[in-house]
């Protein structure tokens, strides 16, 4: 049956119980899509303000398990008196791969380079599990100047020998976290200590450090781009043992 003309006019006249319920179900409908466009543009926001860039520098899976010494990507970084014997072993430990390094008697050292921007990625990380401490070492004595895994930032400059600017992270058995211990065998060496004793042995842990201002803190300037980075154990001053573990090691940007 048709409806009549009127019957519709009266039903939809501004005003009318019809009319009415028909525009809040509309505005509802327009609420709910608002609040949800407004929803997905704040997760959007949110993303891209927590959006972290990444420089990794390695994660050891492209090697195989077990290869033993010099990893492929690295290379050899003499220092003087080091007897190096790259006692470096590709391993999985934890679950997770690593480089196991061990010393007893020499001091080994392997550089792998890198480009960092540190205005876009500043912060170094790694994971480390460090399970003995060379017995006796002090960065503060040079004929006991031994060191367990450490990790190194590397700007070189030359002459190489007097010019080079290296920072050193270490777990100390002695000094303080927050140290700044300036090598006793060469000036183109600092240290700064990141973990310190023995309660935290044998456990991964997860360092990350402002390069940029750390350099700042050691030098007194900005940090040019660093060339690369070093992986070193040393224990030629005291022939104590000394061994541990390095994951991944990558550059970030700030949180």
């Amino acid at each position: 049956m048709t409806r009549s003309r009127s019957s519709i006019a009266v039903r939809d006249f501004p005003g009318s119980a019809v009319y009415l319920k028909k525009m809040l179900t509309r505005r509802a409908a327009i609420f709910r899509i608002l609040t949800l466009m407004g929803a997905i543009h704040g997760r959007a926001r949110h993303a891209v303000a927590e959006r972290i860039e990444l420089a990794p520098v390695e994660n050891w899976t492209r090697h195989p398990l077990n290869h033993r010494g010099v990893p492929e990507g690295w290379r050899t970084y003499e220092t003087i008196g080091g007897h190096p014997a790259y006692d470096f072993t590709v391993v999985e430990n934890d679950g997770r791969r690593a480089l196991q390094l061990r010393s007893h008697g020499d001091h080994s050292t392997i550089a792998r380079k890198v480009y960092v921007n540190l205005q876009a990625t500043p912060i170094l990380e790694w994971s480390w599990k460090v399970t003995q401490l060379p017995e006796g070492a002090d960065l503060r004595k040079r004929a006991r100047s031994d060191a367990a895994p450490h990790v190194f930032v590397v700007w070189p400059r030359t002459p190489a020998v007097i010019r080079s600017q290296l920072i050193g992270y270490v777990w100390d058995p002695v000094l303080p976290v927050g140290s700044i211990q300036k090598s006793q065998k060469t000036g183109t060496v600092t240290f700064i200590v990141v973990r310190s004793g023995t309660s935290e042995l044998g456990q991964w842990l997860t360092e990350r450090r402002n390069v940029a201002e750390d350099f700042r803190l050691v030098y007194g300037g900005d940090a040019d781009a660093p060339r690369a980075v070093a992986l070193s154990i040393d224990t030629n001053d005291t022939h104590a043992p000394s061994e541990g573990l390095i994951g991944p090691i990558l550059f970030r940007s700030s949180d």
